[in-house]
């Protein structure tokens, strides 16, 4: 698996996903210069595109993609997108994928309305089309989004998480994102409520697959990985790898990690203390478990469906999110 690059995933898709370009950038078009020019910088500064590439995958495995299709994916981007904007604002954060954010750039009254003006680009799509099967889709996701940032924030403060409270927060956190695009996918291709919330639980079961593979990134040591070893800790995140090694953990050593992660969250001697508690007490392995585990459950679903390209891809697809190095 290894091999397969995201340009093979992409393959039978590869057209619409071109031509999703110029649907994005016009969904984001205004008269209103400052906001063309910011707009032009977010189309400039995109990844992977991953999300609008799991919408047409999921509508491709059904052999329909149509208009409706190519609104799902830039309503999905549209409302992602607002969601980053403002993130960045919240995390006091002036670096995305190694670019500028927008409000490092423009500042924080810029980045909040251009977040609410790409929300509202979301939604008009939807009504003006009258996609509202994907609208409430995506408007669920949103809300749970909030939500899980709102609780880990409230679980930041005390360090108090439990394993369920940590897959509660991931899973709308992260997944909610990817089972929108999967379900959006499905039912832009005009599937049955049935088959849309098989592919919503199979982008669920992907995205906390994903998270488990970001937290580990946290511990690793290879020069390639994705963020700086030990970010997590610094940002007090309770992750998997943790939350398992503190529950393993005697209660007067477990007291003193927290006291780390808490007090001396950015001393580079006391996080590597914590990284090396968590490697000893086989947190690792533990995490590395439960993401292969969510994945073969995704696979499993994905199973269920006729063989073509695009099962091929989306199975490649969920290999690449748990095998990454980046």
């Amino acid at each position: 698996m290894s091999n397969i690059s995201v340009k093979d995933i992409k393959a039978p898709v590869a057209k619409e996903m071109q031509e999703f370009e110029v649907h994005f950038k016009e969904s984001m078009k205004s008269t209103v210069p400052l906001l063309d020019k910011i707009t032009h910088y977010i189309v400039k500064r995109k990844g992977k595109q991953m999300r609008p590439l799991f919408v047409f995958l999921s509508a491709k495995l059904f052999d329909n993609i149509n208009p409706s299709t190519y609104r799902a994916a830039s309503l999905i981007e549209l409302l992602h997108t607002a969601t980053l904007v403002h993130d960045d604002v919240v995390d006091e954060s002036y670096k995305r994928r190694g670019f500028f954010s927008i409000n490092a750039l423009w500042k924080n009254k810029i980045a909040v309305l251009v977040g609410d003006y790409l929300l509202s680009r979301g939604l008009l799509l939807s009504v003006e089309h009258e996609e509202f099967d994907l609208l409430k889709i995506v408007s669920t996701s949103v809300k749970l989004m909030s939500e899980g940032e709102l609780l880990q924030i409230e679980k930041a403060r005390k360090l108090d998480i439990e394993e369920d409270v940590y897959f509660d927060i991931i899973t709308k956190k992260t997944a909610t994102l990817i089972a929108s695009c999967c379900a959006t996918g499905a039912k832009s291709a005009k599937q049955s409520d049935e088959i849309v919330e098989k592919l919503r639980l199979f982008g669920e079961k992907v995205g906390i697959s994903f998270q488990i593979k970001d937290d580990l990134f946290d511990y690793g040591s290879g020069e390639n990985l994705g963020k700086p070893t030990g970010i997590d800790i610094k940002e007090k995140k309770m992750t998997l790898p943790l939350i398992y090694a503190l529950r393993k953990a005697e209660k007067s050593k477990r007291r003193k990690i927290i006291n780390i992660v808490k007090q001396n969250n950015n001393n580079e001697k006391k996080i590597k203390q914590v990284i090396d508690f968590v490697i000893d007490s086989g947190g690792l392995e533990y995490a590395t478990k439960k993401m292969l585990a969510y994945r073969d459950e995704a696979l499993a679903i994905l199973s269920e469906f006729e063989n073509s390209e695009a099962k091929e891809s989306l199975k490649n697809l969920v290999l690449y999110t748990t095998e990454r190095t980046k």
